[in-house]
């Protein structure tokens, strides 16, 4: 998803601050102008949400939209590194937005502090060029992927739990997370991170592979993760890949949708929302 519209140069303070960047062939000024001109939206700023903001500010991405309405908790500190000790009851969105300003103040930090829901997900999505996914529930993660698609924007989907994660990228007429799971499990069935627990390393490794599948696409450069689904079993360090495709029945994508506009989430899962 390159952008071919690049209006302004690097400034001498840029070249230097990212030269390690440019002097990489498959990046270049070029490059590198495209990521200062794009605008992420993460949904989330918790254990995925946090190595993905701050690597793509980092890298110089010039606006991140970042979607949380939760705030910062003691059991948090033990993964999510956007946030520190003195965070604590602050709301995740100002301590992210202190953050990520300390490492790059040159970035447009924009928190949306408020709980993605039906009514306000394209509304939120509509300013930005891709979505990032670090949600943690299943009505969120329905939820967007839904929004992302119906918005046409590519969305950089990442799962963790235990020692396990997962990471894919959904691009606009290839598929979605319905094709991989049309359904949610039943409540109860899948436990969450503060039932089952995670590794704290672990939202750094994924998320990480989510931040560096964004930066490939707004480069345009690599081979993406779409139509790819990357495992991880940490616990015995073990990386692979399984092979998915777009369903022609997926009722989001498919050739005969029939959902075409966003429904209630909490009731489809059969779960109410939790804080992402």
């Amino acid at each position: 998803m390159a952008t071919d519209t690049l209006t302004k140069p690097l400034t001498p303070y840029q070249v230097s601050r990212y030269s390690r960047h440019i002097i990489m062939p498959q990046v270049g000024s070029a490059g590198q102008r495209k990521l200062l001109e794009s605008k992420v939206l993460i949904i989330g700023a918790g254990g995925l949400g946090s190595p993905i903001a701050i690597y793509l500010t980092l890298a110089g991405v010039g606006t991140l939209g970042i979607v949380d309405f939760d705030t910062v908790d003691v059991t948090n500190l033990q993964r999510q590194i956007l946030h520190h000790n003195d965070d604590i009851g602050r709301p995740k969105v100002e301590s992210a937005r202190d953050t990520l300003l300390a490492y790059n103040p040159d970035v447009n930090v924009v928190a949306h502090e408020e709980p993605i829901t039906s009514e306000n997900a394209m509304r939120i999505m509509a300013d930005y060029d891709v979505i990032v996914n670090g949600a943690d529930n299943f009505p969120a993660r329905y939820l967007v992927n839904d929004a992302a698609y119906m918005s046409g924007k590519p969305l950089v989907d990442g799962s963790i739990l235990m020692f396990d994660g997962m990471a894919t990228v959904f691009l606009p007429g290839e598929g979605c997370y319905r094709c991989l799971f049309p359904t949610p499990p039943p409540p109860g069935e899948v436990p969450s991170c503060s039932e089952a627990g995670v590794l704290g390393m672990l939202p750094g490794m994924v998320g990480t592979i989510q931040a560096t599948e964004t930066v490939k696409l707004i480069m345009g450069v690599g081979k993406s993760l779409s139509g790819r689904l990357l495992i991880i079993d940490a616990l015995d360090m073990e990386f692979r890949t399984v092979k998915i495709r777009r369903n022609p029945d997926c009722p989001v994508c498919g050739d005969n949708p029939t959902v075409t506009e966003l429904i209630d989430y909490e009731a489809f899962c059969g779960v109410p929302a939790l804080a992402i």
